[in-house]
């Protein structure tokens, strides 16, 4: 996770690319306030850490051939390094590549089986594919094991998994946990925006947009998601603010589209 973003899943999208499940995309390296829904693998002094990283630099640049070759040297000079397989099933997955990609994320989770960073990928990657309990098993691994730093990656995750699948009622659940554990976290504040808004439930809909305005920029997601929800609460302002700036900062976005088709 969400949300991006080519929009593959990810929930989290890789890296740099938005996945429709905001969030539910895993990528590496990233700090504890990164807005992109993504779980970091894990970095260390070891033989493939430097290759990792490479591979990390290129695929955030979507330098693609020079990410895959550094990620297969992570691979070759530690084969039992999971953060090496998972970063080379991230750079499949990438490009597309999702026979490799499974191979890879599946032999990072036998080589360390509560790995939280490779079972939220693994997790992210079988959402996208519709395999939901095998994803909801891998996102479980990651929440429940006690060393995982980003515990509301995988939450949001698992909960953008379940709003995919039309269980309002868990993906809320799961979301409200990662907030609780970081209130900031840009991809559930506006997962529960997005949930909030479906219910109908038009005043907490702004809540969690505000507070998602307050951590992130602006998206087109989000200033239709606030354009939708200013029009049902009736305030013309705010409402001629979202419509001006999905204008003017997203003239060519789908949303903006939708502004004219009216």
């Amino acid at each position: 996770m969400a949300e991006v973003l080519v929009r593959r899943v990810g929930l989290i999208s890789l890296l740099l690319l938005l996945a429709t499940l905001v969030g539910c995309q895993s990528s590496p390296g990233r700090s504890d306030d990164d807005n992109t829904g993504q779980l970091g693998t894990v970095r260390g002094a070891s033989p493939a850490a430097v290759y990792v990283d490479l591979a990390i630099a290129y695929l955030q640049q979507r330098n693609y051939v020079p990410a895959l070759q550094n990620a297969r040297k992570a691979v070759m000079v530690e084969p039992n390094n999971p953060s090496a397989h998972n970063t080379l099933a991230l750079v499949h997955q990438t490009l597309g590549q999702d026979a490799q990609a499974e191979a890879e994320f599946a032999r990072a989770v036998s080589l360390d089986p509560n790995d939280p960073f490779a079972n939220n990928a693994f997790g992210s990657f079988l959402c996208g594919k519709k395999r939901y309990a095998e994803a909801q098993q891998h996102f479980e691994r990651a929440i429940a094991n006690p060393l995982n730093p980003q515990r509301w990656v995988p939450l949001t995750n698992a909960g953008a998994c379940a709003a995919n699948q039309g269980d309002d009622a868990t993906a809320e659940h799961y979301l409200r946990e990662a907030l609780q554990v970081n209130p900031r976290f840009p991809p559930a504040l506006i997962r529960m925006a997005r949930l909030s808004l479906e219910k109908k439930n038009y005043l907490s809909a702004r809540a969690y947009l505000q507070r998602y305005l307050a951590v992130a920029a602006p998206t087109p997601e989000s200033l239709w998601l606030g354009i939708q929800t200013e029009r049902q609460l009736g305030d013309k302002d705010q409402l001629a603010s979202y419509e001006l700036l999905l204008r003017q900062r997203f003239p060519d976005s789908v949303e903006a589209g939708y502004l004219e088709d009216r």
